[in-house]
């Protein structure tokens, strides 16, 4: 052990540390923002008599969160909208959206925007029109994003003011999207997936203010869960500058591994200046994020056979095949890792079809290729994962939020071979595991009790859809699995001597307390590099 003073040494702790070596310990010194020693509270006290102390008493604490897949500038806008998640029905939809108006700031009477409606979950599971939206507000344009974000419910006053309603009426869908219609053709109101920019392209955007606001409102939501880390799917130039600054002004407490969107203007930027590694260790882009198809909530999932609800739909793919690979290809040559949203077992061996091209190509090999989702994989393509060296960035949280319409969607055979996060494992490939908020909430604890928890604990009456998994296989898919898919393996993940000191303490164990008592688990505190982002009132213990 270093004769340099230790900043802190936390004694007294159930320590998870998700290191093989030495699984457990009870004490840990961090010095200079990493772990400095890891071991028993009675060794590093007796090496370290005059380090500032913490004494744990008993709790539980474990390598920071890494949420593997969200969207930290979504999650903040959606937190300052109207809250739909839960809804029972349009009219309750509209309940939200008027409680929401009262509580509304002065000059925040633009757009009416709100996020998470799931018609799953209505009484009459269907689709929504844009009637009920216009009796309540038939002059303010209003838009609202399903849970999934990959349709979007607008009023007549929002499509007036966009695309047009009678514009819209006339036009065949774009490619990748449908626009929804009644049976005498005119347009309901909801867009989906790549029709829905129609109307959100033309959607005045938030100012500098409100996006910093934003940004600062979903930074506290990840500390307050035990999130030292994030991959953000999907970021603009701008989003990544507006990280950066915020970085230097020492107002980011998390570590962002950030994909860019596939769009020309950040590709092209970071092709001529190459990846990027902030010096701070809080901002790393070095990966491409692509979609292949849709959601299966708002059946736009590229699925082999039709959907067993609706016979004469298989999806959307989201891109032609050729011109994929060659997107493919070109992430791959120029050095950066490829990561790409696919859902159905369709767009999944689309996505792998073109992977097996870009690593033939052979220009450079690929850096640990991800599919983001990978929740519906035929049997037949498992086995392609690991022959690729894909990585299996998935959701635990979707087999739980899923489990009442994906049953009608998929159809009892290949509802066998979605949500397999075992199986996708055993076929080679690493799981990572995340969120995707503001889609399904950022939890952590919620991630991993819908992965561990077998179906009679995690739901009363719904169909189980996933195989539940060891606790510590979950553990390690939100620490070190998560840190392996962004090839930070050796700096965070685990509570390892010479790694960056994030961790997380929690009120329980969640590899040892009873099943049913996962859900009452709770972040005492959050640390980024041996310093709190965020602690409960009852932290540190008097």
């Amino acid at each position: 052990m270093s004769t340099a003073p230790l900043d802190l040494l936390v004694h007294n702790a159930r320590v998870h540390t998700m290191d093989a070596r030495a699984p457990t310990a009870t004490a840990f010194g961090v010095r200079e923002g990493t772990f400095a020693a890891v071991g028993a509270t009675e060794s590093l006290l007796s090496a370290a008599p005059e380090a500032p102390r913490l004494d744990a008493e008993g709790h539980t604490i474990v390598p920071g969160f890494i949420d593997a897949h969200a969207h930290l500038h979504a999650l903040g806008l959606s937190l300052c909208r109207a809250d739909l998640a839960g809804t029972s029905s349009p009219a309750d939809v509209i309940r939200r959206l008027r409680a929401f108006v009262q509580e509304e700031r002065p000059g925040d009477a633009g757009w009416l925007r709100g996020h998470g409606w799931d018609q799953t979950a209505w009484e009459t599971p269907e689709f929504p029109t844009r009637a009920a939206l216009d009796g309540a507000f038939p002059q303010r344009p209003v838009w609202l994003t399903r849970t999934d974000v990959h349709a979007g419910w607008a009023n007549t006053a929002a499509l007036e003011a966009t695309v047009g309603l009678d514009r819209l009426a006339a036009m065949d869908a774009p490619a990748g999207g449908r626009i929804c219609r009644d049976e005498a053709g005119r347009p309901t109101g909801v867009l989906i997936d790549a029709a829905m920019a129609l109307v959100e392209d033309h959607i005045p955007p938030p100012d500098d203010a409100r996006l910093d606001r934003a940004l600062s409102t979903a930074l506290d939501h990840t500390a307050r869960h035990g999130l030292t880390g994030l991959h953000d799917a999907g970021v603009d130039l701008a989003g990544i500058r507006r990280f950066r600054r915020r970085i230097e002004d020492g107002r980011f407490p998390l570590r962002m591994y950030a994909m860019m969107d596939g769009r020309a203007e950040a590709f092209a930027h970071f092709c001529d200046a190459g990846p990027l590694h902030h010096p701070s260790g809080r901002l790393t882009v070095e990966s491409v994020k692509f979609f292949a198809d849709g959601a299966l909530g708002s059946r736009g999932a590229a699925l082999l056979e039709p959907y067993a609800d609706a016979p004469n739909n298989r999806g959307l793919l989201l891109h032609n095949a050729d011109a994929f690979r060659e997107a493919v290809t070109a992430v791959v040559g120029a050095g950066f890792q490829v990561n790409t949203h696919a859902i159905g077992d369709r767009a999944n061996r689309f996505v792998l079809d073109a992977y097996a091209v870009a690593a033939r190509a052979g220009t450079r090999p690929l850096r640990r290729p991800r599919i983001e989702h990978a929740q519906v994989m035929h049997p037949r393509d498992r086995a392609r994962l690991g022959d690729l060296g894909v990585v299996a960035s998935v959701q635990p949280g979707f087999a739980r939020s899923d489990q009442s319409w994906a049953p009608d969607r998929l159809g009892p055979e290949r509802l066998s071979y979605a949500y397999a996060w075992s199986a996708l494992q055993n076929a080679g490939a690493p799981l990572a595991f995340g969120s995707d908020a503001p889609v399904d909430p950022i939890s952590p604890l919620r991630g991993f009790f819908a992965a561990v928890a077998p179906p009679s604990v995690s739901s009363d009456d719904a169909h189980p859809l996933t195989a539940p998994l060891n606790r510590r296989t979950a553990l390690h898919a939100y620490t070190q699995g998560a840190a392996y898919a962004a090839f930070q393996e050796d700096e965070v993940g685990s509570i390892t001597p010479g790694k960056r000191a994030d961790f997380a303490v929690l009120s329980d164990d969640l590899l040892a307390v009873p099943m049913a008592q996962i859900p009452n688990l709770s972040v005492r505190a959050t640390y980024l590099g041996g310093r709190p982002t965020y602690t409960h009132p009852s932290w540190p213990p008097a």
